[in-house]
């Protein structure tokens, strides 16, 4: 269950990091309530994580899963540049989270 929280956690980072683009530096009341509201539970769901997974691996998986879904959504949503030197990066960073994963032994 706590890999199923650590993933809710991540997931809900990559929604609290694009309603704070979407509120344009918190001067978008709705988007700006959304960040705080994804934030808190974000932080939740990874502190149930971290009860049984290791705190570095619960971590970095939680950022790891955060900032790969922000370049997606940077890209799909905001029209962001994909460049090749991006994407071998993007793919680091997936390969790096499945390590982590992999060697969790959880």
């Amino acid at each position: 269950m706590e890999w199923v929280y650590l993933i809710v956690a991540g997931g809900l980072e990559v929604f609290w990091s694009t309603c704070l683009k979407l509120s344009e530096g918190f001067s978008v009341l709705r988007f700006s309530i959304l960040t705080v509201i994804g934030m808190i539970f974000s932080f939740l769901f990874l502190s149930q994580a971290t009860k049984t997974l290791p705190l570095g691996t619960s971590y970095a998986i939680w950022t790891g899963i955060g900032a790969l879904g922000a370049v997606i959504v940077g890209v799909l949503l905001f029209k962001e540049s994909v460049s090749p030197l991006r994407l071998m990066f993007v793919a680091l960073l997936l390969i790096g989270i499945i390590g982590l994963k992999a060697t969790s032994g959880h």
